[in-house]
């Protein structure tokens, strides 16, 4: 369902009782609703949670703002380097308004929050910037921001770079399989053909939005001051991160756990970044445990 938000009109599910206590998952850097497994969804409602997914702006159904530039992503990440400021058509303070948007859209005032990637970033934006719609936070490989912080391994930097051959299904196919087996789990490999399924069926769902992603990777980037200021998060924090995390190495969760007061840290062997089924099966535990320490007033 569509529901206006900030602005925009966000596509959302809406999984478990009304009543329940709320559970709002935040998607990464291009990747739509359906990036969060079924399983998982499925799992957090048996424990007795409404669980709320949705797309990202400038992603799958919810709407792309093509109205705005496509940055030069070389030139900012060659500012960022410099320490001189990034532009970005829109910020992760955009993208967290856009979050409790769709909050505001179902009527609930406070929830748990968990984000995954640049959803992590957006997460720890939100405890920063609403504390008390924030009943915890959960970081997963995710990162603070901080400048010195590791980059993706050089063999994921250069899947990054390339571009599909073109824009039929093929190409593109062909060329988010490359991605998602470099940053995959080496603990847990998707078989080719459970991964082929899930690439055709995310890119039947909602296209290939390049500037969209782009836009997003800028906000990222633009984003410099946030490590600072996780000290202020007050929301009962858990960090989870794969040790074998090639785009956005571990050292950055231990960074983000390190930076906010409390915060839990749970490493993974063997997960990279994505979330198979044996990664969910290994994240729940925890996640589960850590929902239940809060509960709404």
């Amino acid at each position: 369902m569509k529901v206006g938000a900030n602005g925009l009109a966000l596509e959302v599910e809406d999984h478990g009782p009304a009543g329940a206590p709320p559970v709002l998952l935040v998607m990464g850097l291009g990747m739509q609703l359906t990036a969060w497994p079924q399983a998982l969804v499925d799992a957090l409602v048996a424990a007795g949670h409404r669980v709320i997914r949705f797309d990202n702006r400038d992603i799958g159904l919810s709407t792309w703002l093509d109205h705005l530039p496509a940055p030069n992503l070389l030139w900012e990440s060659l500012k960022r380097r410099m320490g001189l400021p990034v532009r970005a058509p829109y910020t992760l303070e955009d993208l967290a308004a856009d979050a409790f948007g769709v909050l505001d859209a179902l009527g609930i005032a406070r929830a748990h929050v968990v984000g995954a990637s640049m959803g992590g970033m957006v997460a720890q934006r939100m405890a920063l910037a609403a504390p008390a719609r924030v009943l915890s936070l959960t970081s997963v490989m995710s990162s603070s921001g901080a400048r010195h912080l590791p980059g993706p391994h050089p063999r994921v930097l250069q899947v990054l770079l390339g571009r599909p051959h073109d824009r039929s299904e093929a190409a593109l196919l062909s060329h988010y399989v490359r991605l998602f087996q470099a940053i995959g789990s080496p603990g847990w490999p998707e078989p080719p053909d459970v991964l082929r399924q899930r690439i055709l069926d995310s890119l039947r769902r909602g296209g290939y939005h390049p500037a969209g992603s782009a836009r997003q990777l800028a906000a990222i980037a633009a984003d410099t001051g946030r490590a600072a200021a996780l000290h202020a998060v007050r929301a009962p924090t858990l960090v989870l991160h794969g040790e074998a995390d090639p785009l956005v190495p571990v050292a950055c969760g231990i960074d983000t756990a390190r930076r906010i007061p409390g915060a839990r840290l749970v490493t993974i062997p063997g997960m990279g970044h994505d979330l198979p089924p044996g990664v969910v099966e290994r994240l729940l535990p925890p996640l589960v445990d850590h929902l239940r320490l809060v509960s709404p007033s």
